[in-house]
């Protein structure tokens, strides 16, 4: 099936139409016009504004980045197929197979939707951040309030963009320096499985340039993956949180969920359990 520019407004609205929002894990109300999901509901799901939503649909925004197709297509749960329709229909390529897939299977979504006392977030082989929950919002801060190029923990850690300056300070148990390895080893790795990536190759290049840290261990770090760990995270509101992160590879994907869980009882599951309650904001913003 072929596809115009003019197709892409109408593609998005029927496919947000058709995916229910118990499934995209929002609790159905009354009132709804329509069984589908809401505008503000994609958009929560792709981190973007509603009012580009809007434009999208309208035919007003005609030209959405590859960040932002591959953001929609994954909030809306799309088969590779129809994946690759909504790029052509932006005027894009659709990513290639020797290239790093950034879809959320259907049911990685639903998990991550329902474990919901558990900050989750999902990311592809590069370290891009394609799907977080709201325990995930409430511990690191909102993903949506950065450029979709900017999600990414590489250009967090290595970079002095939005990324970098969202980033709330986080300290491992291993230690900064065998954190940032394990970070570009794990690049490396991803390289190494896709070599025909020009958004991977790119962001190596530019961290390459632009940080002396990330070239030297670029030159040092032995090819690895990130995995489990102890972190700190200093919430501006909540304090310090000590928190066990575990880094789960999703098989046939290529993708890694990263949870943090706290001991039962402890102070920094109550610290949890706080975040839970006030969404990450001050108490007093509440009342």
């Amino acid at each position: 099936m072929t596809a115009s520019r003019s197709d892409f407004g109408p593609l998005l609205h029927g496919w947000r139409d058709r995916l229910s929002p118990a499934d995209a894990g929002f609790t159905a109300t009354g009132g709804r016009r329509a069984p589908g999901l809401r505008r503000e509901e994609l958009a929560q799901l792709a981190g973007l504004s509603v009012d580009y939503v809007l434009r999208l649909e309208q035919g007003r925004a005609t030209s959405p980045s590859a960040q932002v197709v591959g953001a929609l297509a994954r909030a809306l749960r799309l088969s590779r197929a129809e994946r690759d329709l909504l790029y052509r229909s932006a005027g894009l390529l659709p990513p290639r197979d020797a290239t790093i897939d950034t879809r959320v299977p259907a049911g990685v979504q639903r998990l991550t939707a329902r474990l919901a006392d558990v900050p989750i977030g999902v990311f592809a082989a590069d370290w891009s951040l394609v799907w977080w929950n709201a325990m995930w919002c409430a511990l690191h801060g909102d993903p949506a309030a950065v450029p979709p190029v900017e999600r990414n923990l590489a250009r967090a850690v290595f970079g002095t963009g939005a990324a970098h300056e969202a980033m709330r300070p986080v300290h491992s148990e291993r230690g900064a320096d065998s954190f940032a390895a394990s970070i570009v080893g794990d690049l490396k790795h991803a390289l190494s499985r896709y070599p025909a990536d020009l958004q991977l190759s790119r962001l190596v290049q530019e961290l390459k340039e632009t940080s002396v840290v990330f070239a030297g261990l670029w030159e040092t770090a032995a090819t690895a993956e990130h995995t489990t760990d102890r972190k700190t995270v200093r919430h501006p509101e909540i304090g310090d949180i000590v928190l066990d992160c575990d880094v789960l590879v999703v098989p046939g994907a290529d993708l890694r969920m990263v949870t943090y869980t706290a001991e039962a009882g402890s102070d920094d599951a109550g610290r949890l359990d706080l975040l839970r309650v006030t969404g990450g904001k001050a108490a007093s913003t509440l009342s």
